[in-house]
């Protein structure tokens, strides 16, 4: 048997909804039977909905895992389950969210966001890159974000979180290029799922304890509404974004960066062209704190194609 002939081990990390639930049953589901998806999740118990989802490839081209990806004891107990332990591609795609004015949330609760989206991701890579390098080859893909390209208000602890990923995956990107390894950074825009409306729906009830008026008014009356309006105009679905990452995948010279979302490149471009950073931040905070409603008509303006979007080939 040709080695190029056999399926690929995919592993992928939270699974139980959103962008990881889709990308399991896309790959399972690959009519060229290219892949063997290992599809993991922290809580067992949610794993109906990606059973129901994946139909007949359940137990033949996608298999259900536990793993937290905060513990190295669950890391590894993954991987002694899977065939001679060899993953030939690692999706990092289990993260959590944290939005609010910053003294209103707790240290506890930013390390936590770190734990899971950060650490989380080094601790999968620490686990399977040894037999990746052993055997001269190996993808790694990461679900980053458009805000580990720019930092976004009342957004500063996940944004950071995004930003961290950036930094490690490309500096690793440049030794493991010698191993025949590759590094795929993929940055959803915003991505309309669950997560998301249950995060906005808790936000926009919680007290904040610790934080001034005047932020926690900007935060409910500006930023919550501007940010429901950017998922309305501009939102992906999960099975978009899932999409764009099968590509990434499937491709023989995978890039390190891939936005999935076109639409939202002009605002990420407000960042290159000036490498000063004024004219995002200025732009930003004009838009949120001096002129909302035209935000929100730009953010429509966006969505109806008024500005030509480049859409990125696969």
């Amino acid at each position: 048997i040709n080695m190029a002939d056999l399926p690929r081990t995919v592993l992928i990390s939270g699974c139980s909804s959103g962008i990881g639930l889709e990308l399991a049953v896309q790959l399972a589901r690959d009519s060229r039977q290219r892949y063997q998806v290992v599809a993991t999740m922290r809580d067992l118990g949610k794993k109906g909905t990606l059973e129901a989802a994946a139909g007949e490839a359940l137990g033949q081209t996608l298999t259900v895992a536990q793993l937290d990806v905060c513990s190295d004891e669950s890391v590894a107990q993954c991987l002694s389950c899977i065939q001679g332990g060899e993953v030939d591609v690692l999706v990092n795609n289990a993260g959590v969210g944290l939005v609010g004015p910053l003294e209103g949330l707790s240290l506890a609760a930013m390390q936590k966001v770190f734990d899971t989206n950060f650490f989380g991701a080094v601790r999968l890579v620490r686990a399977v890159l040894p037999g990746m390098k052993r055997r001269r080859q190996g993808h790694i893909v990461v679900v980053s974000s458009v805000m580990g390209l720019q930092g976004v208000v009342f957004n500063d602890v996940y944004a950071a979180s995004k930003f961290a990923l950036e930094g490690f995956f490309e500096s690793l990107a440049i030794q493991l290029l010698q191993f025949n390894i590759f590094i795929s950074l993929v940055e959803p825009g915003p991505v309309g799922t669950a997560f998301e409306e249950k995060l906005l729906e808790q936000v926009s009830t919680a007290q904040f304890p610790g934080a001034d008026p005047d932020t926690l008014r900007y935060f409910r009356d500006l930023y919550l509404p501007a940010s429901r309006e950017l998922f309305r105009c501009l939102g992906q679905s999960p099975q978009d974004v899932a999409q764009a990452i099968v590509k990434v995948i499937g491709s023989t010279r995978p890039p390190l960066r891939r936005q999935t979302n076109a639409r939202y490149c002009a605002l990420t471009a407000l960042k290159a062209v000036d490498p000063s950073g004024r004219l995002y931040v200025r732009s930003a905070h004009r838009l949120l704190f001096r002129w909302p409603r035209l935000l929100g008509r730009g953010l429509r303006c966006l969505a109806c194609d008024c500005f030509p979007t480049r859409v990125r080939p696969g």
